[in-house]
């Protein structure tokens, strides 16, 4: 038992790159803690060495989630303070961690967020986006269909749309603006905060030659109608 923190689940934003992006308050309740619960304990462990925090982690994605939530529920009933991190920014936002979060919602364990880096946040500043409204849509699905059809749906919207993107699709992606929206404006945040921090903008036929003899490596954020005038095109097109 943790004699030093009100028990609970602390979910702790971390940096999503430069490990001195860490917040005093997220540090406070990473040393504080009985436990870390990470969605990857190498990639944790990193920012724990960097500041000399020795804790117990244990391990949460997507595939073991649902089997870690009774064992951290009854810790925390127990009167433990635990910690949920994820690999980068903020838990849960297209991250593991919801199950966790609702589970201890729905059973009365008290649950406080502890704000901190985000690369959604960042992308947008970075951007310079004309007006405050946004759309966040995460990773969009892999199969075609289900792509081109959640693209559409959201360029709809005509707010600009933001997405998180693995570096072997961004290409792809770059392809599908290229034939249903190729005069739109996009934005394209890679390694945020990064040594190798790199900001384009332009079409998707502008990006795509930029790209052009080099291999897309790092974590990727694009904005889809970063000049504040997403296109919204006919949802009648088939998929």
């Amino acid at each position: 038992m943790n004699m030093g923190m009100e028990p609970g689940l602390y979910v702790v934003a971390t940096p999503i790159g430069n490990l001195e992006d860490m917040t005093l308050r997220g540090l406070d309740v990473l040393r504080g803690v009985s436990l870390i619960v990470a969605e990857d304990t190498r990639m944790t462990r990193r920012l724990l060495d960097r500041y000399e925090i020795r804790k117990p982690m244990l391990s949460c994605h997507k595939f073991n989630e649902a089997s870690r939530l009774g064992d951290i529920a009854s810790r925390i009933r127990q009167g433990e303070a635990v910690a949920l991190v994820s690999d980068s920014g903020m838990p849960v936002v297209s991250d593991p961690g919801a199950r966790l979060v609702r589970a201890c919602r729905e059973n009365g364990v008290p649950v406080t967020c502890l704000p901190g880096p985000s690369a959604v946040t960042t992308a947008v500043a970075l951007a310079g986006l004309p007006s405050g409204a946004f759309l966040f849509g995460g990773f969009l699905p892999v199969k075609p269909g289900r792509r081109e059809k959640s693209l559409r749906a959201w360029m709809a919207s005509g707010v600009p749309v933001v997405l998180f993107e693995s570096p072997h699709r961004l290409i792809k992606l770059l392809d599908l603006l290229e034939t249903i929206a190729p005069d739109v404006r996009i934005f394209i945040g890679r390694e945020l905060t990064k040594k190798f921090e790199e900001a384009l903008e332009g079409t998707a036929a502008e990006l795509k030659h930029a790209f052009a003899g080099r291999a897309v490596k790092g974590e990727i954020v694009v904005i889809v109608g970063s000049d504040g005038e997403a296109s919204e095109p006919d949802l009648n097109e088939p998929a």
